[in-house]
């Protein structure tokens, strides 16, 4: 494609700071494009925000306990009675978001099955909540204390980040279930023979939709995470850029992920939610929004992106998905999937979202906020994402 609109990300910026930068939520920008075109759209838009709500499994928090005499080195600890990974320094620890609590009452009486866990800790914590710790050592001659139990706040930590190794992906499976018996999974329950069929992202909203090269995006991207601001670290685990793409540029498959992290304090427990799905276990609900700057016309292109423009493939999850396979039965729209039913092997299967359109939007509009108040300004990557 020809470009023949050209910006800076340092002109938008200057155009933000004295508030007169043109933003749209990608849902806006979408119709803009269909309606005027990428040229016009490549003239008159400076950011494109977008935003995605959804149960983000590979999250967590990274903190430090800071040191009290005598000090410690820790080598178990809980939260509320989740286990927390010590195998950092003497008093680092990541708490993962998919970690169960070990003494849940829901496990005793179902097994397999948890009401609290990681991600509910980082949520009652960004909530002020006060949480008890518990922590254990085996005592070194500089790290002398064996034990320490006491109740805790977000505040009570000398660091503390949300750091997610693998958020926001780039499309991802539409789950089935071909068997006979209901499948749990961390996509929902699958009822057997074509009961339901389960969808993640955002649509025409999600970020990685919206560039889906990486052209903005990469390391030092400041971003929307968890009501609060944070950064795009680079790629994220599972990162899999596939060449099979659409005319848009999406691929037909999952495809990128990001890494990210953020400052817990100041997030908002809005956008931050622990999980329980049903004989999966335990996840956090992540708000996530990513702003687009229009450099160019591809780039308008791009992020006029419509949800009938975005396939997601079907997987069957009873058979295929437990043995790794993720053999593709068919492709729908995500327009379809919205649509509230689709067909698979000639049966009218009711579809179900997992992901959140309406707090998906708002992510995506209280992004937009703050940058026409000037409150939020754009990063130039530092280092870009493979996209190839």
């Amino acid at each position: 494609m020809a470009t023949q609109v050209t910006k800076t990300l340092q002109e938008i910026n200057a155009r933000i700071e004295k508030g007169k930068a043109v933003v749209l939520n990608a849902r806006e920008m979408s119709k803009l494009v269909r309606s005027e075109g990428k040229v016009k759209a490549a003239k008159e838009v400076d950011v494109v925000t977008t935003g995605t709500f959804s149960p983000m499994c590979s999250s967590g928090m990274v903190f430090n306990i800071g040191q009290q005499p005598p000090t410690m080195k820790v080598s178990r600890m809980w939260l509320n009675g989740v286990p927390v990974h010590c195998g950092l320094a003497a008093v680092d620890a990541f708490l993962g978001a998919t970690e169960p609590a070990e003494d849940d009452p829901l496990n005793k009486v179902y097994p397999g099955q948890f009401k609290y866990g990681g991600g509910h800790v980082i949520e009652d914590l960004i909530r002020g909540k006060t949480v008890h710790m518990k922590a254990e050592a085996y005592g070194t001659d500089c790290y002398p204390r064996t034990a320490l139990e006491k109740d805790v706040t977000l505040s009570s930590f000398k660091n503390c980040w949300m750091f997610n190794p693998r958020n926001a992906y780039q499309n991802y499976n539409c789950a089935v279930n071909l068997t006979s018996r209901t499948k749990y999974t961390y996509m929902g329950p699958l009822k057997p023979n074509l009961g339901n069929a389960n969808f993640a992202t955002a649509g025409e909203l999600s970020p990685l939709f919206n560039d889906p090269y990486f052209r903005t995006i990469g390391l030092g991207t400041r971003i929307f995470l968890g009501g609060s601001v944070g950064y795009v670290l680079g790629s994220g685990t599972q990162h899999n850029p596939k060449p099979s793409r659409n005319e848009r540029g999406i691929p037909l498959t999952p495809s990128g992920t990001l890494m990210v992290k953020g400052e817990m304090a100041g997030m908002d427990p809005r956008f931050a939610r622990g999980v329980s799905i049903v004989g999966y276990g335990c996840s956090l609900s992540v708000g996530l929004g990513i702003p687009i700057p229009v450099l160019n016309e591809d780039i308008a292109w791009y992020t006029g992106v419509s949800n009938s423009e975005i396939h997601m493939p079907i997987v069957d999850y009873g058979h295929d998905y437990p043995q790794g396979v993720g053999r593709i039965l068919q492709h729908a729209s995500f327009e379809e999937l919205l649509g509230g039913e689709i067909q698979v092997n000639g049966k009218s299967v009711p579809t179900v979202p997992v992901t959140s359109a309406t707090y998906s939007l708002e992510v995506a509009d209280t992004l937009k906020s703050w940058i026409e108040k000037g409150e939020f300004l754009l990063t130039e990557p530092q280092e870009k994402i493979c996209s190839e």
